[in-house]
């Protein structure tokens, strides 16, 4: 949950340095879900107007399938980079540095 800001009416961001809640990890399988159900009554409306039996079921169960699979990448990956687990090497300090070691 998201703790009030200063005034203490409205909330504010999440703590980045608290781990992610199981509650955004459901939301997202959720969201999977919600995405294929729709792409799919959206395939069999589609079939029933146009007398194309099983074609577009097909074609927009897969659709559904990319996008909320999209969906999910996009919103752990942000959760990743947002948790400091991010890929960047700007700034690493570590090993290889350019520096002058004589």
């Amino acid at each position: 949950m998201t703790e009030p800001g200063p005034s203490g009416s409205r909330p504010g961001p999440r703590n980045a340095s608290k781990p992610a809640s199981g509650a955004e990890y459901a939301g997202a399988g959720l969201q999977l879900a919600m995405t294929l159900v729709a792409f799919m009554f959206l395939g069999i409306w589609l079939d029933k107007r146009l007398g194309s039996s099983p074609w577009f079921v097909l074609i927009c169960v897969f659709a559904g399938a990319g996008a909320g699979f999209y969906s999910i990448y996009r919103k752990l990956m942000g959760s990743a980079k947002r948790d400091g687990g991010g890929t960047g090497r700007a700034g690493s300090g570590g090993q290889g540095g350019g520096g002058s070691a004589r």
